[in-house]
């Protein structure tokens, strides 16, 4: 189950009955209006509509849908007022690019944010990089994927996790549906997942979860002191107000009262500097540390001057005092990022941040490193009546699935090791004579996990 309720749902080819969609309570459905079966259709939650303004864009083709979210607040805090949604469903043609809809239609540039997502029907290594694909295959999705990138908009799916599970069990699983945002929308995507199981489709829903970013800037601001009243003196003077209504009731005067307030103010900081934080701003950083970065720079401009022992003096309280002034302002928002996380996602980004590859090993649910794997394994595959087992045991598999070291070719290694065990011997370790080897072994095979 989801934690909150959607509030858009964007289907691809759905059930319909004569051409009309199904209804579901709570919520309000929109298709392209053409006749047949409609190809895509969004839902929209009543509670949506009823606090934001929404709008159907339709397009030249069937196969796709855009519905705009109008929020008069700007969308989580944001300059832009307007989001879009696009829902797609791309057909396969005979004739280039191979899909009904080409991308540059698709993938345009807009200035607000716009999400893009549907069953595009494509296979590209970004995507599922663990699939083989043919060079027409490659060729298709590679001409959506560079105007993607072109605009840009970034690929939201998380790689490799599958969308669609075909019934037969000939077709091996795929991503065919893809989630497209662009730059105004990527700092606003908190999350893709697919927690949801299949509806009867042999597609699996996917969850696209916005939410503000964790350090959003405040806006920038207007500097009165620095206009020009001489300027905006003459631009008042040409300034007229809308007429009063004729029979004012409160709703009327508080339209008119707020449209021509908009208007005067529009007026006035289209003629001011504004001034806004800086994008590198540091998150710790407060006015406290700005007065001791002037004290400490003032005493230094000082020193070079006049090199007194006073002076080299303050330099260095100063100095000191600011620089533990910052250790202690890092020091909240650490603690916070340390409580907030596990230790293999700080060792993972850890190996990031000095740019190696990440250490991979099996992923079970509740283990956290190589030891715990190893316990799962064994209490899995090899039940026992005692509930835990030995601890010799569990390190003897342990070093079983560790990945082997590099070997050079044409050499001895240069980390030589004692090999590990084979599989029989680990379970004769465990079971002792009762145990028995067919041939070929069919409990363990002999892998390495990547």
């Amino acid at each position: 189950m989801l934690p909150h309720p959607p509030l858009l749902v964007a289907i691809q080819d759905p059930p319909s009955r004569r051409s009309v969609l199904p209804t579901f309570p709570g919520f309000l459905s929109f298709a392209p209006p053409r006749p047949g079966h409609p190809r895509v259709a969004i839902y929209v939650a009543r509670s949506l509509n009823q606090h934001l303004s929404c709008s159907t864009v339709f397009h030249d083709s069937s196969e796709m849908l855009s519905v705009d979210v109008f929020t008069p607040e700007g969308l989580f805090g944001s300059p832009h007022r307007c989001f879009r949604v696009t829902s797609v469903y791309l057909l396969r043609t005979n004739r280039p690019p191979y899909r009904s809809i080409l991308p540059d239609l698709i993938l345009s540039f807009l200035s607000y944010p716009h999400l893009v997502l549907g069953d595009f029907n494509l296979h590209h290594p970004l995507a599922d990089y663990g699939r083989s694909l043919s060079e027409r295959e490659f060729t298709t999705s590679t001409g959506y994927f560079d105007a993607a990138f072109d605009v840009p908009y970034h690929l939201v799916n998380t790689a490799g996790v599958y969308t669609r599970f075909p019934f037969d069990t000939i077709s091996r699983p795929s991503v065919l549906d893809l989630a497209f945002a662009n730059t105004a929308l990527s700092p606003l995507v908190s999350s893709w997942d697919t927690p949801l199981p299949s509806t009867g489709s042999d597609h699996i829903p996917c969850v696209i979860t916005l939410k503000p970013p964790e350090i959003m800037l405040p806006p920038p601001t207007p500097q009165w002191a620095l206009l020009d009243l001489n300027a905006v003196g003459k631009v008042l003077g040409a300034f007229t107000t809308l007429p009063c209504p004729a029979r004012p009731t409160p709703n009327s005067l508080s339209r008119w009262f707020d449209i021509s307030s908009t208007r005067l103010t529009s007026l006035l900081t289209s003629h001011a500097r504004s001034k806004g934080p800086c994008p590198r701003l540091k998150p710790w950083w407060s006015p406290n540390l700005s007065s001791l970065r002037s004290e400490y720079h003032k005493f230094a401009r000082t020193s070079r001057l006049d090199s007194s022992p006073l002076n080299w003096s303050k330099v260095r309280s100063s100095r000191r005092t600011y620089f533990k002034a910052i250790a202690l302002a890092k020091k909240a928002p650490w603690s916070d990022f340390l409580s907030s996380d596990t230790p293999r996602s700080l060792w993972t980004a850890k190996r990031f941040a000095f740019r190696r590859p990440p250490q991979r090993f099996l992923d079970l649910p509740g283990t956290s490193d190589l030891a715990e794997v190893a316990e799962t394994l064994l209490g899995h595959f090899f039940p026992s009546k005692n509930p835990h087992l030995p601890r010799s045991s569990a390190s003897l598999l342990m070093r079983t699935i560790r990945p082997s070291p590099p070997r050079i070719y044409g050499g001895p290694s240069p980390n030589p090791r004692t090999p590990p065990p084979p599989a029989p011997t680990i379970c004769r370790t465990l079971y002792g004579s009762r145990f028995t080897v067919s041939s070929p072994p069919f409990f363990l095979p002999s892998w390495t996990p990547c």
